[in-house]
């Protein structure tokens, strides 16, 4: 299963992005899409999680802001952003995981999309 990101760039504090994420490929799935991202000389976080019911969470800091959505014909997930802040900055990844929420091991990664927000 190969995940590429598209549609990241760099907005102004408070705009909006939309990055999606096309699955392909073949091989077993998981239970769960996610999105993590990675700020400069942070760790990996996880930002919000689907799981494949449809249910989904959020990080805290982003609650309110972000939607993850999916898909299902096109196989794309996506993450609506909004209200973007300076600390939502990073790299962000798609991710397949083989647990719900994301609670274990991430079965596949995407190679990322950058989001730049500047004042």
């Amino acid at each position: 299963v190969q995940l590429v990101e598209s549609g990241g760039g760099s907005v102004q504090v408070g705009g909006p992005l939309r990055p999606s994420c096309a699955a392909s490929g073949s091989g077993i799935r998981g239970v769960a899409m996610a999105w993590y991202r990675q700020a400069p000389a942070k760790e990996r976080e996880l930002v919000a999680v689907r799981n494949n019911g449809g249910t989904t969470n959020y990080a805290d800091s982003v609650k309110e802001r972000f939607t993850i959505s999916r898909d299902i014909a096109s196989d794309t997930l996506y993450l609506q952003m909004n209200g973007l802040k300076l600390e939502d900055t990073g790299m962000y990844y798609c991710a397949e995981c083989w647990y719900l929420g994301c609670s274990g091991p991430v079965a596949y990664w995407g190679q990322g999309t950058q989001v730049t927000v500047s004042s």
